[in-house]
């Protein structure tokens, strides 16, 4: 399946009330008007047997973007023991991709369920492929704290949540939202379960292949 057969998503993304972060419900209302965006397995024609759904929303409030994520998850762990570690090899994990709309370069940012944090910068598409290549990404690493996260896990519900603040500095070089900003994104995922040889890929973006790094299949986020 082609990309340009595919709509891709466009997120409106408003400001939020004030809340408490540290409170799964007072989250869950904060979000609860704010427009969401499903993740999916477009390179297939059908998903995967065990494919679990996922929404992410996203809003903001004061200097930073804000996700809000739910993910469906028969078996939620992470062996991941320490920020900044190879997320992706070590169980479940949302990974969020922002981009400013036509820069050269964008920040990938990993949560685990245990609420570990992978923080990566890539200043190009080259330095992306050649970091693949070489199987090497320390030098691309950022330091733990540029952005913030809280996680719910859920086990006898199936599900674990997500939140995460991103200042805006981090992504655009800038203060704050402006009314009309206009960022490329992209909200992907692992699904591990123990036992299971490979992951479940998922993504919000229209991939005709499990590449998350594909920017041309991107959506939009428009501040308002």
């Amino acid at each position: 399946m082609s990309t340009a057969a595919l709509t891709l998503p466009q997120l409106k993304c408003r400001e939020l009330t004030a809340f408490d972060a540290d409170q799964q419900e007072a989250v869950r209302a904060a979000f609860a008007s704010a427009e969401d965006c499903e993740l999916r397995q477009a390179w297939r024609t059908e998903p995967e047997p065990d494919f679990a759904p996922a929404t992410v929303r996203v809003g903001w409030r004061g200097h930073s973007l804000l996700v809000f994520a739910q993910l469906a998850d028969a078996d939620i762990f992470s062996r991941a023991t320490a920020h900044n570690q190879r997320m992706w090899e070590l169980g479940d994990v949302l990974e969020l991709f922002l981009q400013p709309a036509d820069a050269p370069g964008y920040v990938e940012f990993h949560i685990t369920p245990n609420n570990y944090r992978l923080q990566l910068r890539f200043p190009d598409t080259a330095t992306l492929r050649r970091a693949q290549a070489e199987k090497r990404f320390e030098h691309l690493l950022l330091p733990d704290g540029v952005f913030s996260s809280r996680t719910w896990v859920q086990p006898e519900k199936k599900t674990w949540l997500v939140l995460a603040t991103v200042p805006v500095r981090v992504v655009d070089f800038m203060d704050r939202p402006e009314a009309g900003m206009k960022w490329k994104f992209s909200f992907s995922r692992y699904d591990c379960t123990r036992g299971r040889p490979e992951p479940i890929h998922s993504s919000t973006s229209p991939h005709i292949s499990p590449d998350f790094h594909r920017r041309e299949d991107w959506g939009t986020l428009i501040f308002i």
